[in-house]
């Protein structure tokens, strides 16, 4: 079945590649997704899956289904874009790649005893679709989750930070620096004292604490007292208990920020929070075996945790796997625009088809094996959401 799936693959070679490329050359940001979801969807549907557009409530994403088996394996597909540097996180690779899973099984879904759910999955980079879906019901009923990611090399079961962004305002009240300053209530001086009270907590900061952030805005004149100034910030940590702990402390810097000046302070969550990833060991070790199987190498300096994911909070509901699919791209990585560049390479392209071959061959291991079969659906029945 392994070598049917192949044969797909390099049957549908012209198809996923021409989506990824044609993703790429059109990048959509986070919610606003709308050719690539509709371009991903129309391929599946013409396939001969079940498609269903505007899903869990997002205008964005789509659940296709094949095959009608007891065991639903989740496929995640992502598509969203950076702002300015278009698909500098290799989304049209991880996108693709999962399509060409999606097909590869297809044909076999009902012979495995599967349901093959590709769920198009919008918004990683800012908001986390697959929050919004989660908490919608689309993981209810899936067994086991996966997706592959582009870059630098090839990686399994490395974990990711888990992490919660703001944005910030202060609201003072401007005055004439000089004539009448004592009137004026600076918002630059009170994210002044919030960065410096962040900064005095890195000491004590929480083992794997990441603070970062950015002043967006801070003021329009050196003669006038800054009467509002805005930041986006972000905290990450190891876990999502961490973060939270994290959140605590440094929302306190910015109040303390209000408190010395008077400025109002407003801090507002965008987007969900992400959770640490959780790859499974028995879904990990099935896919390193496939992806091995087809020549590849894994990079073991990459089992650390990197960056941060909504696949991160589907981890902790359901088993699943989020290793890396690697591809020359130089001396750059991931978020940075030289990366945009190498996702149309001919080894970006063979990223795409051997990451989805790799994950329809861990599919078929997992249904294939009586023990692992048994073992997900057992868990899936006494699932309870944490």
């Amino acid at each position: 079945m392994r070598e049917h799936a192949r044969t797909v693959v390099a049957d549908r070679q012209d198809d996923v590649l021409g989506l990824s490329h044609s993703l790429h050359a059109e990048p959509e940001l986070a919610y606003e997704e709308f050719r690539s979801a509709r371009k991903i969807a129309d391929l599946v549907e013409s396939a001969g899956f079940d498609v269903t557009r505007e899903a869990y409530g997002l205008p964005t994403a789509f659940c296709a289904t094949a095959g009608h088996g007891d065991l639903v394996i989740a496929i995640t597909a992502e598509y969203d874009a950076l702002p300015g540097i278009g698909h500098a996180c290799g989304h049209n690779v991880n996108g693709a790649a999962a399509v060409t899973a999606a097909l590869a099984l297809a044909p076999f879904a009902d012979d495995l005893g599967i349901q093959v759910k590709l769920l198009g999955t919008p918004a990683e980079e800012y908001g986390g679709g697959k929050v919004d879906m989660l908490d919608a019901g689309a993981f209810d009923d899936v067994a086991a989750a996966m997706m592959v990611h582009a870059a630098p090399t090839d990686g399994v079961g490395m974990g990711s930070l888990a992490i919660g962004s703001w944005n910030i305002t202060y609201t003072g009240r401007p005055a004439h620096a000089a004539a009448m300053a004592h009137r004026g209530v600076n918002a630059a001086d009170a994210m002044m004292i919030a960065q410096v009270a962040i900064s005095a907590y890195r000491q004590q900061m929480l083992p794997g604490g990441v603070v970062h952030g950015v002043v967006t805005f801070g003021g329009e004149a050196p003669n006038v007292i800054p009467g509002r100034t805005t930041a986006a910030y972000d905290c990450r940590a190891e876990s999502a208990e961490d973060l939270r702990e994290l959140q605590t402390r440094i929302r306190a810097c910015f109040e303390a920020g209000a408190l010395a000046t008077g400025a109002e302070l407003a801090l507002e969550a965008v987007g969900n929070d992400y959770s640490d990833l959780r790859q499974d060991l028995a879904l990990s070790r099935l896919y390193r075996d496939a992806v091995t199987s087809l020549g590849r190498t894994i990079d073991e300096g990459t089992a650390m945790r990197q960056g941060s994911t909504d696949m991160g909070n589907v981890s902790h509901v359901v088993p699943s796997i989020h290793p890396t699919i690697g591809y020359d791209c130089g001396d750059t990585i991931m978020h940075n625009p030289e990366f945009t560049r190498f996702g149309v390479t001919a080894q970006a392209d063979r990223a795409v088809l051997d990451g989805g071959l790799a994950m329809a061959w861990t599919a078929i291991g997992m249904a294939a094996d009586e023990a692992h079969r048994t073992d997900l659906l057992a868990r899936l029945a006494t699932r309870t959401r944490p």
